[in-house]
């Protein structure tokens, strides 16, 4: 599987200190930073464009933004988040009606292309074709628009459906993500994980990020020592002819 990566949503920072917020997390051992864009036509609600982003970018060079493109159109904006800075541009499936053509072009702007997938979408509509061609897969765990929701426990199934199907992929968990939810999402086989007032919110954002962190590499070693096992089981197995 591939490695835990701890992606704090600036969401819910100080937006006023948009800049030093981002710094503070990077200090405090995040290596991606979740940067939540809504246009107010695909959610209702408005936050950052590729303006701010851009100037958050001139402040950390090496910054690596996790754009979450939450927009109608998203085919629109892949050249301006590029512009801007941006790492991975993630778009959801049901905001347009090519995305295999959309991954392309974001790929021809050298950033990673993520597809998110909201609480009411099934993991099948990640065909096979569409999650091979992608370099993250986005499970949305509350409904996208606003923070400070409510963990939908009922999204963690679909984490499971698509590791299964992508065991090498990076899967991304976002919405309600912190200490008391993080065991489910990890076991499930996220290895990329957001989380919002969690952090930002927290004493010691450091050590929040430590202990998510953490979690996620204990159940991929769990994982890991399984799949051996029954490897050698099933050489075992072999071995005596059955």
């Amino acid at each position: 599987m591939p490695r835990a990566i701890i992606s704090p949503s600036v969401l819910a920072s100080d937006f006023g200190q948009l800049t030093a917020e981002c710094k503070r997390m990077i200090k405090g051992g995040a290596e991606w930073l979740h940067m939540d864009v809504m246009d107010g036509h695909f959610v209702p609600n408005i936050t950052m464009g590729a303006p701010i982003l851009s100037c958050v970018r001139k402040g950390i060079p090496d910054i690596f933004m996790d754009c979450h493109m939450m927009v109608a159109q998203p085919e629109r904006w892949v050249d301006d988040i590029a512009d801007a800075g941006g790492a991975m541009y993630c778009f959801h499936i049901e905001a347009t009606s090519d995305p295999i053509a959309l991954i392309h072009q974001i790929h021809k702007r050298n950033m990673k292309a993520g597809v998110a997938i909201s609480p009411d979408t099934p993991s099948t509509a990640i065909t096979d074709e569409i999650g091979q061609l992608a370099d993250m897969l986005l499970v949305m765990t509350v409904y996208p628009g606003r923070g400070g929701q409510k963990f939908i426990e009922r999204c963690v199934p679909k984490v499971s459906e698509l590791r299964a199907r992508f065991p090498d992929k990076d899967i991304e968990v976002d919405g309600g993500v912190g200490p008391k939810t993080i065991d489910v999402c990890a076991e499930a086989g996220s290895n990329v994980i957001v989380a919002g007032t969690a952090i930002f919110g927290a004493d010691d954002p450091p050590a929040v990020i430590k202990s998510l962190k953490e979690t996620v590499e204990a159940a991929q070693a769990k994982f890991a020592a399984a799949r051996a096992q029954q490897q050698k089981s099933n050489g075992s197995n072999g071995a005596n002819g059955n």
